[in-house]
């Protein structure tokens, strides 16, 4: 590969023609990373059948679409879509290559990047360009992607680059990033590709799938009400569930919360759960460790109830309330109802 800067290009995740959340707030931070770098935005968007979805690229950013559709891309197994990337990379050679940090491109982005022989960050949570001087090498690097994620369990935030061949390759977890309003009158353009997919890519034959919904959405969610362990127990959740139903919102979960099985992982918000972005987030009896922070901390507004005035979660508070929400909460839910 070679180091000159290419265009940014983005994977698009789709599930029976529809586009990942995730996928369309990558295109809107790998815009901005263009713009930067005064390159274009691009998208690889792979399927069995992608009517419909081209148009939705360009409203959002993409200067160009490659449309890659075939039978044998439908349901998604991971050769023949790695394959179909590769081959794609090494033809066009882009600068940037952004995965969402789901199923899909947690198992995609690797192979791809070890196809390619270039280095990979996981799970990042920012992404940035600028100049990058290695002071051990000796070398300056220009525009170079400044890939950010927390590490050591969420202690400390690291700046890794990449000065390894081209393409720069990261998965990003799905709602760090902002999500950019469509404009419908946004164009682009879109090439139409029959990818080469041999028997080698084809040898897991997928006879059947089986999908379950999940209990919540919470990166949907406007307004979420969340437990941690200060909660006390199971038991005690029923007042998270009973405030969280009075507002019209969802109930969220610490990790400590999630981990004592006081209610299921869907629940759980922080570094090993899902990021959120809701109008108004009430965090119950949640210390506030880095890793929920940092999962929670571009909400709205947020308000914490805690025990404990030194608590780590009053410092992205917007409000605070320093009390036992056994008894806060009954007297919010009534403050509430009274003025409805």
């Amino acid at each position: 590969m070679s180091n000159k800067i290419g265009n940014v290009w983005i994977f698009i995740e789709q599930e029976g023609g529809k586009i990942a959340n995730v996928s369309l707030e990558l295109v809107s931070k790998g815009r901005e990373l263009a713009a930067k770098l005064g390159v274009a935005t691009e998208a690889i968007f792979l399927g069995g059948d992608l009517s419909g979805g081209v148009d939705t690229l360009h409203h959002y950013g993409c200067d160009k679409v490659y449309m890659v559709e075939s039978g044998k891309l439908e349901p998604f197994t991971v050769l023949p879509y790695a394959k179909s990337i590769v081959d794609l990379v090494k033809e066009h050679r882009p600068n940037i290559l952004l995965f969402g940090a789901t199923n899909k491109g947690r198992e995609l982005g690797p192979r791809v990047a070890s196809e390619l022989m270039c280095g990979l960050t996981a799970d990042c949570t920012d992404l940035q360009i600028d100049d990058f001087d290695d002071k051990v090498n000796k070398k300056q690097y220009k525009n170079k992607l400044m890939q950010i994620r927390p590490a050591f369990g969420g202690n400390i935030i690291a700046t890794i680059v990449n000065t390894w061949e081209d393409p720069q390759i990261v998965t990003v977890r799905p709602g760090v990033m902002k999500l950019d309003d469509p404009d419908t009158s946004r164009k682009g353009v879109c090439v139409k590709i029959k990818p080469e997919i041999t028997s080698t890519e084809t040898v897991v034959n997928v006879i059947e799938r089986v999908q379950q919904e999940k209990e919540v959405d919470l990166q949907a969610s406007q307004i979420i009400v969340s437990g941690g362990y200060g909660v006390g127990g199971q038991a005690n959740f029923k007042l998270i569930y009973d405030l969280a139903k009075t507002l019209g919102g969802d109930v969220g979960a610490s990790r400590a919360a999630v981990d004592a099985g006081w209610i299921d992982h869907d629940h759980q918000v922080g570094q090993t759960g899902v990021t959120v972005r809701p109008k108004l987030y009430i965090a119950c009896g949640i210390s506030g460790s880095i890793q929920h922070r940092a999962g929670m901390s571009d909400s709205s507004k947020i308000i914490a109830i805690n025990t404990d005035p030194d608590a780590p979660i009053f410092s992205c508070a917007h409000y605070g309330v320093i009390g036992d929400l056994n008894e806060v909460i009954p007297k919010m839910i009534k403050a509430f109802k009274s003025k409805v």
